[in-house]
C-alpha cells in the first residue's frame, strides 16, 4: 500500500503564506499549539511546558536529519553496452539555497575512477552508445534532448550539442534500442493519443474558466492528484546516427494509441514497467475492462514499435503483473505474475513466454519468496531476480529451463548471490559481471561491482550447486563518505523470538545510540518504530524519511519489528495479516518489545515510546486505545495513520485494498464486522497517552480526515496531543524543508516525555 512517488502538485506560494498565516514566519521552537478559548478550561490538554531552547543532537558522531538530509542521493547505476563505464544520478541538497542540486557522475567500472557533470536543470540521461550519453532537459516549456560525448584518457566530457525538442513537455522513462535505432518513451497524451496536439489541448484545458471536476466512475483520484483527462502512453521515433551527428526523427508513434491502454502504470510506474526489443515493445497495463480503484489486474502486451500487432501474453485471469523484460536472445521475454486479482501483496512469481514456441510457463511455483524485479543474464541462461529475503534485498540466479510443450509451472531452484544490505538496479555486463547500487542501514547506496558469475551460470546450468564464494564483491564508488565520515552508526543487530506465527520465529531489528553501554541499566530512553504497508518491512537498508539511526542518533534505542503481516519472510507470513490488523501483528510488536525489555536491561522502562506511520500509524492508535496490552508507552506518535478502519474503505483511492485486507467492501457483514472490530475509532473512551499526530492534506491513501479526527479526539479528552499538518505534502514529506520540520517535532514531544537528560 506504500510506494515512492513524486509530488506533482505545485508548492504555495511563500509570500501567500506569509501573509495568511504570520505565525509560519516564527522558529521551529516557537510554533506551539494555539488553543481556543472556547474550549472549557476542565478539557483543555495539560500539556507540559515544552522547552523553548530544545535542539536536535548534532555531535560530530551523532547523524542528525540536517546531515541525513544533505548526504548525496545516488540512483542506480546505468552501465554502457561494453561494460566498462556507468553513469548515477546523484541529488544533494542544500539548506544554504533550499535547492536539490543535480548531478551525474561518470564512473569507471573496476578502479572507480569518477567524473562528475553538473545538471543545474535536471533531466534524464541515458546512454545511447558507449561513448555518449542522451540527456534530456525541460527548461521553458520546452523538453529537449543532447549529447554529451565522453573520453577515458583521461576521463571526461566534451560540450554537449543539442539533438532536438519534443512536442510535449512531460516524456520520460527513456529506452533506446541502438539496433533499432528507437527511442522509446512515456508521456502524457489526450484521448487522441496525439503528442503534436497535446500543447494546444493543454492551452485550452487551463483556459476552460472553472476548476470543476466530473467523474462517473471510481479512481477519480490517486494518490496525490486527481485524475484529469490525460493518460500516461508509450512514444517511440527514431534516433539514428548519421556520420558523427545525432537525428531525432519528426514521427512520433504512440503504441498504445485505440487500445484504451495505459503504461506504465500509475502512480510509480516508470521505465520497469516496460522494455524495447529491435522490433517490438513489451508492457504491463491495467486491464481497461476492469474498475481501476477495485482490481489490481494487469496484464501483459506485446506490440511491434509501429503499433501494430498488439497481443496479450498473460492469462487474462491473473492479478498484477510487473517487470516485463526481453531475454538478449529475442526468443523469449519473462515477466513477475501475482495470481490474485485484488491483492497487491501476492507473491510475485516470474513466468516466462517463450515467443517462437507461443507457450509460457511458471519457473517459480513453490519458491516460498516474491521478487521485486528480474533481468536475463547476457546469455540468456539465467534469470536474476532481486528479492526480498529475511529483512535484506538479494540477488538470486535462476536457470532458465527448456521450454515445456504447453502452458505449465515447475520450480528452478534459486541460488543466493549476496547476503547483505539492499540492492537495487541490478544490471549484467560483458565479462560475467554485473553492477548495482547497495544500501544499508548505515550507508545511502553505493555501486558495486559482482564478479565471476560465468562460473556461477556454468555450475547452474550444469545443474550443480553454485560456488557463491567464487564471485567477488567490489565497492566501487564512496558518494556518502565524506558526509558520515566520524558518525557512529549502528549496522542493526538482529534478533528473532517466538511471535504468534507457526513453525517460524518473528525478526527485529536493535539499533544502539552512539556511545551506548552494555551493563549500564535502566540509562537509556527507547523507540519502537512500526513500518507501514502493512505488506513491508524494516530491511537493512537506508532511508531519507524512517531512519532508524537518525533516531538512535538522538539517544534512543531503537527497536524495529517485522510482525506478522510483513514481507520477506514467506508468503504466509505475509497473508497472517488479513482481517486480522489489531491481533496477530499487534501481539507479535508485543511479544518483541517484551523480549527486547527482558534482553536489555539498559533499557529505562519507564521512558519508552512508539512512532509509526500508515499501518504503523493505525498501529499506534489502536496501541493507544487498549492500554490493557500492557506496552507501558510514555508517548506515541503516529503519521498519517487510519483511525476508522471502516471507514477507510469508502475513502481511500485504492479500494481493491480494503476489499482484500478485510475480505469484502466495507458494508458486506464479514468485511464490516472485521474492520469494525479492530477500528482505533471505538477505542476513544480508552486513550489517555500523550500523542502527536502528523498528517498531509495531499494525502489521498489515508485522507487527512482521520488525523484531525485523532487530534480532535485526544483534545476533547484532555489528553495531552499536537497535530502537525502538511498542506503541500502526500503520503509521505518529501519536501527538505518540510522533512526537517518533521524530525524536530517528532524529536521535540519525545524529549518531552521520554528524554535522554
Amino acid at each position: 500500500m506504500v510506494h515512492e512517488a513524486i509530488v506533482l502538485f505545485p508548492k504555495f506560494k511563500r509570500t501567500r503564506l506569509m501573509r495568511i498565516l504570520p505565525f509560519l514566519q516564527l522558529g521551529f521552537a516557537a510554533q506551539v499549539p494555539l488553543y481556543s478559548s472556547s474550549i472549557p478550561p476542565a478539557s483543555a490538554p495539560q500539556i507540559p511546558q515544552m522547552a523553548t531552547d530544545f535542539t536536535l543532537s548534532e555531535g560530530a558522531n551523532a547523524l542528525s536529519p540536517q546531515d541525513m538530509l544533505t548526504l548525496p542521493r545516488p540512483g542506480a547505476p546505468l552501465p554502457n553496452d561494453i561494460g566498462d563505464l556507468a553513469i548515477v544520478p546523484i541529488s544533494t541538497y542544500s539548506f544554504q539555497d533550499r535547492k536539490s542540486h543535480k548531478s551525474l557522475s561518470v564512473i569507471t567500472l573496476g578502479d572507480g575512477d569518477a567524473y562528475d557533470i553538473p545538471l543545474p536543470d535536471g533531466g534524464d540521461a541515458f546512454w545511447l552508445d558507449s561513448r555518449t550519453i542522451a540527456h534530456v532537459v525541460t527548461k521553458d516549456d520546452t523538453q529537449s534532448l543532447y549529447t554529451i560525448p565522453i573520453s577515458t584518457s583521461p576521463l571526461s566530457s566534451d560540450l554537449s550539442s543539442h539533438i532536438g525538442s519534443f512536442p510535449i513537455t512531460t516524456a520520460s522513462a527513456f529506452r533506446y534500442s541502438p539496433s533499432a535505432q528507437r527511442l522509446v518513451f512515456s508521456a502524457y497524451v489526450y484521448p487522441d493519443g496525439l503528442v503534436e496536439t497535446v500543447k494546444e489541448q493543454d492551452t485550452a484545458y487551463e483556459n476552460r474558466g472553472n476548476s470543476g471536476l466530473v467523474y462517473d466512475e471510481t479512481f477519480e483520484r490517486q494518490w496525490d492528484t486527481w485524475v484529469g483527462p490525460k493518460s500516461k502512453a508509450l512514444i517511440g521515433v527514431s534516433l539514428t546516427k548519421v556520420g558523427a551527428k545525432w537525428v531525432l526523427g519528426e514521427t512520433y508513434v504512440n503504441v498504445l494509441k485505440g487500445t484504451g491502454l495505459s503504461s506504465p502504470v500509475e502512480p510509480f510506474g516508470e521505465a520497469d514497467d516496460y522494455d524495447i526489443s529491435q522490433t517490438h515493445v513489451i508492457f504491463t497495463a491495467k486491464d481497461p475492462q476492469l474498475p481501476k480503484a477495485v482490481h489490481t489486474r494487469q496484464n501483459i502486451y506485446l506490440v511491434a514499435h509501429d503499433g501494430k500487432d498488439l497481443r496479450q501474453l498473460t492469462s487474462g485471469i491473473q492479478g498484477a503483473t510487473h517487470s516485463p523484460v526481453f531475454s538478449p536472445s529475442g526468443d523469449k521475454v519473462a515477466w513477475l505474475e501475482l495470481a490474485l486479482d485484488g491483492h497487491e501483496s501476492d507473491r510475485a512469481k516470474v513466468v516466462i513466454y517463450d515467443l517462437k514456441k507461443d507457450v509460457r510457463f511458471t519457473i517459480t511455483e513453490d519458491w516460498d519468496r516474491s521478487p521485486d524485479s528480474i533481468i536475463f543474464s547476457p546469455s540468456s541462461a539465467l534469470i536474476y531476480a532481486t528479492t526480498g529475503d529475511h529483512a535484506r534485498i538479494k540477488i538470486f540466479a535462476l536457470a532458465v529451463p527448456l521450454t515445456p510443450p504447453s502452458n505449465a509451472t515447475q520450480t528452478t531452484q534459486p541460488t543466493a548471490l549476496t547476503s547483505s544490505g539492499s540492492i537495487s538496479g541490478f544490471t549484467p555486463i560483458p565479462g560475467g559481471r554485473a553492477t548495482f547500487a547497495l544500501s544499508s542501514l548505515t550507508s545511502p547506496n553505493e555501486v558495486y561491482e559482482l564478479s565471476g558469475l560465468d562460473a556461477v551460470e556454468q555450475d547452474l546450468l550444469a545443474g550443480t550447486n553454485a560456488d557463491v564464494k567464487a564471485t567477488t564483491l567490489t565497492r566501487i564508488t564512496s558518494f556518502s563518505s565524506t558526509g558520515l565520515q566520524g558518525k557512529d552508526l549502528s549496522p542493526g543487530k538482529d534478533f528473532w523470538f517466538k511471535g504468534t506465527a507457526e513453525g517460524q520465529d518473528t525478526h527485529g531489528y536493535v539499533i544502539t545510540p552512539p556511545g551506548f553501554e552494555c551493563g549500564v541499566n535502566g540509562k537509556w530512553p527507547a523507540v519502537m518504530l512500526i513500518h507501514g504497508g502493512p505488506e513491508s518491512a524494516w530491511f537493512d537498508q537506508w532511508s531519507t524519511r524512517w531512519n532508524p539511526n537518525v533516531f538512535a542518533s538522538q539517544g534512543y534505542v531503537v527497536v524495529a519489528i517485522n510482525p506478522t503481516g510483513s514481507t520477506s519472510f514467506g508468503q504466509k507470513f505475509t497473508d497472517g495479516i488479513n482481517q486480522n490488523w489489531g491481533g496477530r501483528p499487534i501481539q507479535d510488536l508485543l511479544l518483541g518489545w517484551k523480549y527486547i525489555l527482558q534482553e536489555y536491561p539498559e533499557i529505562d522502562q519507564n521512558r519508552t515510546a512508539a512512532a509509526g506511520a500508515s499501518y504503523g500509524g493505525y498501529a499506534i492508535n489502536w496501541i493507544q486505545g487498549n492500554p490493557e496490552l500492557g506496552f507501558g508507552f510514555k508517548a506515541l506518535v503516529c503519521h498519517d495513520g487510519v483511525f476508522d478502519t471502516t471507514y477507510n474503505g469508502y475513502a481511500t483511492d485504492e479500494l481493491f485494498f480494503f476489499n482484500h485486507e478485510w475480505g469484502g467492501r466495507p458494508w458486506d457483514p464479514a468485511a464490516f464486522e472485521a474492520s469494525r472490530k479492530y477500528s482505533p475509532a471505538y477505542t476513544v473512551a480508552k486513550w489517555s497517552t500523550p500523542q502527536l499526530t502528523i498528517h498531509s492534506s495531499k494525502d489521498y491513501r489515508l485522507p487527512e480526515g482521520d488525523g484531525i479526527a485523532v487530534f480532535h479526539a485526544l483534545q476533547q479528552l484532555g489528553v495531552p496531543s499536537r497535530l502537525l499538518i502538511f498542506p503541500d505534502e502526500n503520503h509521505w514529506v518529501i519536501n527538505a524543508g518540510n522533512s526537517l520540520k518533521w524530525h524536530y517535532e517528532v524529536f521535540r514531544w519525545l524529549d518531552q516525555f521520554i528524554a535522554l537528560s
